[in-house]
C-alpha cells in the first residue's frame, strides 16, 4: 500500500457514514410516522362519516317507524269504524240501540280533517266500553242512504237512538266527541274516586269541570247533573274526597261543595261562585271555555260565532310573528274577560283567512292586521295603527265602550277627469254623491253581478244623452270593494237617482227598463236648466 490510512483518518470516515445512516432512518421514520399520521387522521375522518351516515340511517329508520306506527295506530282505529253501504245502512241503525254516523264526501277539506278524530274517537269509546256503534257513509257515492238518513252536507254528523236521529252538537277534536257522544247515551259526569284515578285523569284530559259534593244527592248536585247533560262540550268530573279534588284543582278553598273550570292554558283555574242552578253554571261555562286567545279553525269556527261574548277581536298574523305577539295580546286580553274575546287566524291560511279580509277590502295584505266585529249589532272595526300592545289594548277599549269608528272598506280614490260616468268609492260617497248640491244617477254593482253588464251600457248611453244638463251627474260605484252607512243594497245592479234636494230618500229605478223609458224618468224628476238633446237612445 503506496498510501496506508491513519487511524484517525479511518476512524473520521466510519463516524461519517455512521452519522449518515442515522439521518438517513430518522428521515424515514419522520416521514413514516407523518404518513402514520396522515392515514389515522383519514381513517378517524372516515369512521366519522360512517358513524354520522349510521345516525342519518337509524334516524330515518325511527322516523319511518314513527310514521309507520301512527299509520297503523289510525289503520286500526279506522277498522273499528263500520263502513255503511246501500246494502247494510237500515240493517244496522235498526239492530242497534245507539248509533253515530259520519256523512262524509272524499273531496270535501272538513270531511278529511274530521274523519281521523273520529277514527280516534271510536277506539277510545271502544276502549271505554261504550255500547255505541261508530259508523261511516261516503254520502257521494251512496246519495240514496245519504237522503234517507237525512245527510244534507259534509261532514255530518248523526246520532241514532233506536233508530231515531238526532244532530250533533259538539267539538270535532277526538276527545270533543267522546265527550259528547258519552253525555248522549248515559254518562255525562265521571266519577272519580281515588288520588291515582284523578292522575290518570289528567293524563287524558285537558279541559273539564269538577264538581265536590259532600254527597251526590240534593238540590245542588241535581243542578250540576243537569247542566253536564246539557252542556255539550265539556267534560264534567264529581268527587266527594278534598284530597282527589286538591288534585284536580290545587287552588281549591272549599271542603264540602265547590265547583269550578280547568283549562290547558295560563290562565288554568276559574272558580265558580254563583248559586247552583242549572243556567247559571252553563252561562258560567259560556262565558269561560274559550283560553285567553283561541285559535280559529274551521272545526271550532261554530262555538266561537255562537259564543255570548259578541265583542271578537281577531288578529291575522304568520305564525312565527304570532309567536312574539301571543304573550303580551294574552296580558291584554286578561284586562278584557268576559267582555272582548280574542281570536288568531294564520293570514296565510286563504281558506280560513280570506273570507274575514275580503270583508276589509284586504285580501292581499300579508302583513298582521287586527279587527273586529261586534256580532251584535253586525259592525266591523279595524286598528288603523301599528298592532302593538298598547294599541291593541286602545283599540279593545274603543270597542268595548263603542267610541272606535266602524270601518267601511273602501278602493283608492280614482282619476274622473274626463270621465262621463264618475266612479264613486267608499271614500268619496259622501262629497260626490250625498254632498253634491247636483242630482246624481248611481249604478250600483258588482263584477261577479250577471246583468250588471247590460245596465252599465244603459247609464253610459244616458250620461251621453243628459251631457249637456248641469244639474245631473251619473256615477257608479262597486258594492264589491265599497260600502258606505247610507248606502244598504242588496240586489244587483240597482240604479238610484239622489234628487238635489232631498238626498236622503233615493227613488229606485227599475233595470229592466229601456233607455227611454229612464231617459222619460229623469226628465220626470230632474228640472234641467237647460233643453235636453233630443238623440235618439
Amino acid at each position: 500500500m503506496l498510501f496506508p490510512q491513519k487511524p484517525t483518518s479511518t476512524f473520521l470516515l466510519l463516524t461519517l457514514t455512521l452519522l449518515l445512516l442515522v439521518s438517513f432512518a430518522i428521515n424515514i421514520n419522520a416521514s413514516d410516522s407523518t404518513s402514520a399520521e396522515d392515514d389515522f387522521d383519514d381513517l378517524e375522518q372516515l369512521l366519522a362519516l360512517d358513524e354520522q351516515e349510521d345516525q342519518q340511517q337509524q334516524g330515518q329508520e325511527q322516523e319511518f317507524s314513527n310514521r309507520f306506527s301512527e299509520a297503523e295506530v289510525l289503520s286500526k282505529a279506522q277498522r273499528i269504524v263500520l263502513e255503511l253501504n246501500s246494502d247494510n245502512s237500515k240493517r244496522v241503525i235498526d239492530e242497534n240501540e245507539l248509533v253515530m254516523v259520519l256523512g262524509y264526501a272524499p273531496w270535501c277539506v272538513r270531511s278529511a280533517e274530521l274523519m281521523p278524530q273520529f277514527a280516534e274517537a271510536a277506539t277510545s269509546l271502544k276502549e271505554l266500553g261504550s255500547p255505541l256503534l261508530m259508523a261511516k257513509l261516503d254520502a257521494e257515492r251512496y246519495p240514496k242512504v245519504a237522503s234517507l238518513l237525512d245527510i244534507k252536507g259534509f261532514p255530518t254528523l248523526l246520532l241514532f237512538v233506536n233508530g231515531t236521529s238526532q244532530a250533533y252538537t259538539g267539538g270535532f277534536s277526538a276527545e270533543e266527541i267522546v265527550i259528547w257522544a258519552r253525555k248522549k247515551t248515559g254518562v255525562p259526569v265521571i266519577r272519580i274516586s281515588t288520588v291515582t284515578e284523578a292522575e290518570e285523569f289528567l293524563k287524558k284530559h285537558q279541559m273539564f269541570v269538577i264538581g265536590l259534593f259532600e254527597k251526590f244527592e240534593g238540590p245542588d248536585y241535581e243542578s250540576f247533573i243537569k247542566a253536564a247533560t246539557s252542556d255539550n262540550e265539556i267534560q264534567f268530573v264529581e268527587t266527594s274526597s278534598i284530597e282527589v279534588a286538591k288534585v284536580l284543582y290545587p287552588d281549591i278553598k272549599a271542603t264540602n261543595l265547590f265547583l269550578g273550570i280547568v283549562k290547558n292554558e295560563p290562565e288554568r283555574y276559574t272558580v265558580y261562585e254563583g248559586t247552583f242552578e242549572t243556567e247559571s253554571i252553563l252561562q258560567f261555562l259560556d262565558y269561560n271555555k274559550f283560553p285567553l286567545v283561541t285559535k280559529l279553525t274551521e272545526l271550532n269556527s261554530v262555538r266561537v260565532y255562537s259564543s255570548p261574548i259578541k265583542l271578537q277581536v281577531y288578529v291575522f298574523a304568520k305564525a312565527d310573528d304570532f309567536k312574539t305577539l301571543l304573550e303580551p295580546l294574552q296580558d291584554v286580553a286578561r284586562k278584557f274577560t268576559k267582555k272582548v274575546m280574542f281570536m288568531y287566524i294564520d293570514i296565510m291560511d286563504e281558506n280560513l283567512a280570506k273570507p274575514f279580509l275580503t270583508l276589509f277590502g284586504l285580501e292581499e295584505a300579508k302583513n298582521t292586521l287586527v279587527t273586529a266585529f261586534d256580532n251584535k249589532g253586525s259592525s266591523k272595526f279595524l286598528l288603523q295603527s301599528d298592532p302593538t300592545p298598547s294599541n291593541i289594548e286602545e283599540f279593545c277599549s274603543g270597542l268595548q265602550h263603542g267610541s272606535i269608528s266602524t270601518y267601511f272598506k273602501s278602493q283608492p280614490i280614482p282619476d274622473n277627469k274626463n270621465a262621463s260616468v264618475l266612479a264613486v268609492v267608499g271614500k268619496t260617497f259622501d262629497d260626490l254623491v250625498l254632498n253634491s248640491p247636483k242630482n246624481v244617477l248611481l249604478e250600483v254593482y258588482t263584477p261577479w253581478c250577471i246583468n250588471c253588464e247590460t245596465t252599465s251600457k244603459q247609464v253610459e248611453k244616458l250620461a251621453k244623452h243628459f251631457k249637456g244638463v248641469h244639474n245631473l251627474v251619473f256615477a257608479k260605484i262597486d258594492a264589491s270593494a265599497n260600502e258606505h252607512p247610507k248606502l244598504q243594497v242588496d240586489d244587483y245592479p240597482t240604479l238610484l237617482l239622489y234628487k238635489a234636494g232631498d238626498k236622503n230618500n233615493p227613488i229606485k229605478l227599475s233595470t229592466k227598463s229601456g233607455s227611454k223609458e229612464l231617459a222619460a224618468f229623469i226628465n220626470k224628476h230632474v228640472r234641467t236648466k237647460d233643453q235636453v238633446a233630443k238623440d235618439e237612445l
